[in-house]
C-alpha cells in the first residue's frame, strides 16, 4: 500500500454511530486499506463552514455515508456540495438498503459498502 490518505467523511450526525463503525474498521489487522480521519467529530458551534471547508481542502478525497437520514441533514449535504465544488474526488457509501442519491454527488458514484469498494477508491486517489 501507499502513502495513508487523508480522508474527510461526510455523514448526518444522526449515523454516527455508522461512521464509528466505518473509521473503526480501518485499525483492524484483516482491513486491506489505511486512512487518515479528517472528519468533524463534533459539531462546531460557530464559523463552521470555514473550519469543514479548510478540513475538505487538506483531504486526498471525500467519503459520504449516504442513509435515510441524509435528505435532512443540512451539513452534511453542504460538505458534499463544497467537496464537489472544491473539485475533490468523492464516493458515495450507501448504509443499508437506502439508495436515495442526493443531487448534491453530481456525478460521483455511490456504492454498497465493502472492502473492495472503499479501498478502490483510497487507491485512486
Amino acid at each position: 500500500m501507499a502513502d495513508k490518505k487523508s480522508i474527510f467523511i461526510a455523514f448526518s450526525m444522526d449515523d454516527e454511530g455508522s461512521r464509528n463503525l466505518f473509521t473503526g474498521q480501518r485499525s483492524l489487522a484483516s482491513t486491506p486499506y489505511e486512512f487518515i480521519d479528517l472528519s468533524v467529530k463534533e459539531q462546531y458551534e460557530s464559523d463552521w463552514k470555514t473550519k469543514v471547508s479548510t478540513r475538505i481542502a487538506r483531504s486526498d478525497g471525500v467519503i459520504a455515508l449516504i442513509s435515510a437520514n441524509t435528505p435532512s441533514a443540512s451539513g452534511q449535504l453542504w460538505e458534499i456540495n463544497e467537496a464537489v465544488r472544491q473539485g475533490k474526488k468523492v464516493l458515495g457509501i450507501w448504509l443499508g438498503d437506502y439508495r436515495t442519491k442526493p443531487a448534491e454527488l453530481g456525478n460521483s458514484p455511490c456504492v454498497i459498502w465493502t472492502w473492495p469498494n472503499v479501498g478502490n477508491f483510497i487507491e485512486s486517489l
